[in-house]
């Protein structure tokens, strides 16, 4: 039976000894002792641990009965937040689309749209646009309500919904994802009777994707929850044995082992475009994670081979700060076979016969071959398709890896205390009160 995931490493042995690696696999070891009897820092968020078993037959049933009712009557879903407020949902989203889907028209789904993650006033603009001409629901995430995009976003729509269908419908056309007592959203939503989930207060943001907050929007996209969560459980029983074949001790292992070295910056690879949304809610996991106290390694991502053409110079020749995690899909979802042409005048007759995931996967293993030549050690995440398991498999797996490798380096993998700090810059500067003083000290800077 093939693994749900398969870490291949053999490519970082150039660059590493394997008492490197034996070291580096000892020290995780270490850490997911910690991880696991929840003995480090951050332990209070630990919730994301258990939540392939937390979310049971009860939290699935509510998600689909407010799916099978919004389908009798909606056509489009505003998806309203920020961050891991979104992006797990996006991410999942993108991945198990049809990469065309807008443009062939209805397949009896819900659009789902996104807004609340930018201030961006022509993308707020547009988007009403769309809500205004069709028949819309929205689904607010945030724990406390008071976040500056979301809470502007939903603001607007809220305004807008009430306005076009009234307060009554209005009520039964927006649903809260938010604190189980407290915050401005939990207090509006009871106010005004909308339908509620929780987000558990031991789970942060960036590692909610199997909450509510990612597990509604993907329901609503149509996609199957149960399968999801039955991947990311099953992830959990491997990521919890404790022996040298586990695959988040293996990655977590090999990627501290290579910043010990000096590789500093992380590139997740896919050559798949669906996978464009995942690698962004990875680079907020890792990079919101590990990025503190002057540590952590820079998560990138590019996509290969489109981005071969635009950032392949640099990661051949350039400066030798990085490496490379490639995430690789074994078996497309669809069949394409290259046809042979008799004239062959762009010369590719030796490709007729092959189908197209053939070049991809020569691509794919010909770049790796390069780069390690060029200096970039390779790190292989294979999974087997693309499917809703086993991308609750991969969530799981690179939320338990984090949490073992920013115990490796001494970090608290569960706070994040910088983005605090334009937050309050940017309160001062737009006038809020109690930050008068900030604001004017600010102001003296940019004068």
């Amino acid at each position: 039976m093939e693994k749900i995931i398969k870490v291949d490493y053999q490519s970082v042995k150039g660059f590493l000894t394997e008492n490197e690696i034996s070291y580096a696999k000892e020290k995780a070891y270490g850490t997911y002792d910690i991880l696991t009897k929840g003995t480090g820092r951050g332990n209070d968020f630990l919730g994301w641990l258990d939540l392939p078993s937390l979310m049971d037959e009860e939290h699935v049933m509510k998600i689909e009965n407010v799916s099978a009712k919004w389908k009798e009557k909606v056509d489009l879903i505003v998806v309203v937040g920020i961050g891991g407020s979104y992006l797990g949902a996006k991410a999942a989203i993108e991945a198990l689309s049809h990469s065309f889907s807008l443009h062939l028209g209805s397949d009896g789904k819900p659009d789902i749209v996104f807004a609340g993650q930018n201030l961006s006033e022509d993308y707020m603009s547009e988007l009403m646009d769309l809500v205004k001409v069709r028949s819309s629901a929205c689904v607010v995430i945030s724990k406390s309500g008071t976040t500056t995009e979301p809470a502007v976003a939903f603001r607007i729509l809220k305004q807008h919904f009430e306005e076009k269908y009234g307060k009554t419908e209005s009520s039964e056309r927006i649903v809260a994802i938010t604190d189980q007592a407290k915050g401005a959203l939990k207090g509006l939503a009871t106010q005004e009777g909308y339908t509620t989930f929780v987000i558990p207060d031991d789970v942060g943001g960036r590692y909610s994707v199997l909450t509510p907050v990612g597990l509604l929007p993907i329901a609503l996209a149509g996609f199957d929850i149960r399968a999801m969560l039955k991947g990311a459980s099953d992830m959990k029983g491997l990521c919890y044995v404790r022996e040298d074949d586990n695959p988040a001790i293996e990655y977590a292992a090999v990627r501290n082992a290579l910043y010990s070295k000096g590789w500093k910056i992380e590139i997740l690879v896919n050559y798949n475009p669906k996978f464009q949304y995942f690698a962004e809610w990875w680079k907020q996991l890792f990079g919101e994670s590990e990025g503190k106290e002057g540590k952590g390694i820079y998560p990138s991502s590019v996509n290969f081979t489109t981005d071969l053409h635009s950032m392949g110079q640099y990661i051949q020749n350039g400066e030798r700060t990085l490496f490379e995690t490639v995430l690789s899909v074994r078996e497309p979802a669809r069949k394409m076979v290259i046809s042979d042409d008799p004239q062959n005048l762009d010369g590719l007759n030796f490709l007729s016969g092959k189908r197209l995931d053939e070049c991809n996967k020569m691509a794919e293993l010909g770049t790796r071959i390069a780069h390690v030549d060029g200096g970039v050690p390779n790190i292989q995440v294979e999974i087997g398709e693309i499917s809703e398991y086993t991308l609750g498999a991969l969530f799981y797996f690179f939320e338990f890896a984090c949490g073992v490798s920013a115990y490796m380096i001494e970090i608290n993998p569960f706070d994040q205390p910088g983005v605090e700090d334009y937050k309050k810059n940017m309160f001062a500067l737009l006038g809020k009160p109690g930050y008068e003083e900030l604001a004017e000290e600010l102001r003296k800077r940019v004068r």
